[in-house]
């Protein structure tokens, strides 16, 4: 009888042994991750992103499961049986987890109590306080790709319904082709509208952006002419081909490589100067992210081909000359990805500081790895003081250094858009941990 006993309870046993230590190293893993964030100072979330109630929470971990950025970032952890957002600054805002999550432990809100985020304030459809001036997307603080893509259609619509007939005005000029504005062109599109779409980069907005490889799409979407878009699990690449190729189908037509500089009512339209012209336009869709327009260093040579303010691909420079500049860690991220790729000792990361302070330990240990593996150059206490089509003059604490170069990748954080928005009168909130 005691022999059937434990043949019975044996097994038992052998599971719940099983399940404490994944729980264990469940929680060490995430322990760790949650400490090194705090070290590192990465604490805020860029945008949306999650509030677990710890009375609520059962720790069953489906918020882990569902995050489409937990294998490569572990965004959300288990500490004490409970779920926590351990590293704040690598969520995206997927929303992936409140959906997930069976008790509803999980809100999504802007801001934390120490840093709030500005977030335009809008109307049901969309529009702002300055009556013909709407935002959709990410500026609105509507990161899911998605939910941008409603929006964006959403807010074409409701300026169709209310277009004034005839006149020269376009109606509509949609800023940025990102979800929201790609969204919003088939839409102005698929009415027969007068519209025009600038975007200061390139086709995707801020997911063209995002770094190689990585999910943004976890589910279908809508596109006006086109569909439902069953893509599930979507990778950056993935998605931009899939656009591209409607660019194509439908002769779409994107000014790429303009920004907007100046909004100004003229007899009851907009005047709006970009960096290559005038448009006259009945209304605005605001369509922008919200990591602004990328900083400048302000030097000579720096409008020349060569200089670029984000890292897309990183093989694209291999065996070439590279200087990155800036100490956070995206500009880490991308001098150690090219030195791993390239190497020979091309790569020379410029920081006017004495040390890399701002960044994750381990990009840290990925440039001091670089370093000694001779394949990085790392040059402190220095600044850029010329860009020339061959080479960069460089101002370090001891004397001006002139080294050879090829490509100069400057990660020196954005201009927020909240300045632009208010001077044109858009008014702001700022949320402190709500939704």
């Amino acid at each position: 009888m005691q022999i059937e006993y434990w043949i019975y309870l044996a097994p038992a046993l052998i599971a719940l042994g099983i399940y404490v230590l994944r729980r264990h190293r469940q929680h060490q893993r995430s322990l760790r991750v949650y400490t090194e964030a705090r070290e590192a100072g990465l604490v805020h979330p860029a945008s949306l992103h999650p509030v677990i109630d710890p009375l609520t929470c059962i720790g069953c971990g489906s918020c882990l499961k569902a995050c489409p950025e937990q294998e490569e970032h572990h965004v959300l952890g288990l500490i004490q049986g409970e779920a926590r957002l351990v590293a704040p600054a690598d969520c995206i805002g997927h929303g992936a987890c409140k959906i997930a999550c069976p008790v509803g432990a999980i809100q999504l809100v802007f801001g934390t109590a120490e840093r709030g985020v500005d977030i335009p304030k809008v109307s049901p459809w969309f529009e702002t306080n300055v009556a013909g001036i709407f935002v959709a997307g990410e500026l609105g603080g509507m990161g899911l790709i998605r939910n941008a893509i409603e929006q964006g259609r959403q807010a074409v619509e409701e300026i169709y319904s209310r277009r004034p007939r005839g006149g020269k005005a376009l109606d509509v000029l949609i800023v940025g082709a990102g979800p929201a504005g790609f969204s919003a062109s088939l839409a102005a599109t698929e009415r027969r509208m007068r519209f025009v779409t600038i975007e200061q980069e390139s086709l995707g907005g801020c997911v063209y952006q995002y770094p190689r490889g990585k999910i943004v799409m976890t589910q279908p979407a809508r596109l006006p002419m086109v569909g439902s878009v069953k893509l599930r699990t979507t990778n950056k690449e993935e998605l931009l081909e899939l656009w591209r190729g409607i660019e194509r189908t439908f002769r779409l037509k994107f000014n790429y490589r303009e920004r907007v500089e100046t909004i100004q009512r003229v007899n009851g339209s907009f005047e709006v100067q970009t960096t290559a012209g005038k448009y006259l336009a009945n209304s605005i869709l605001l369509a922008i992210g919200r990591r602004g327009t990328p900083r400048k260093l302000g030097v000579e040579g720096e409008e020349l081909p060569k200089v670029t303010y984000r890292l897309i691909d990183p093989e694209q420079y291999a065996g070439q000359r590279v200087l990155v500049v800036g100490g956070g860690d995206s500009a880490l991220e991308a001098a150690s990805s090219i030195a791993e790729v390239g190497g020979s000792g091309n790569v020379v990361l410029s920081y006017r500081g004495d040390a890399f302070g701002r960044a994750k330990a381990k990009n840290r240990d990925r440039i001091a790895a670089a370093e000694r593996g001779g394949r990085l150059k790392v040059m402190l206490n220095s600044q850029v003081a010329v860009i020339d089509r061959d080479s960069v003059t460089l101002k370090c604490s001891d004397a001006v250094r002139r080294i050879a170069n090829d490509s100069v990748i400057v990660s020196a954080g954005g201009i927020l858009p909240t300045e632009f928005l208010r001077s044109v009168g858009i008014e702001v909130e700022t949320k402190f941990g709500t939704a």
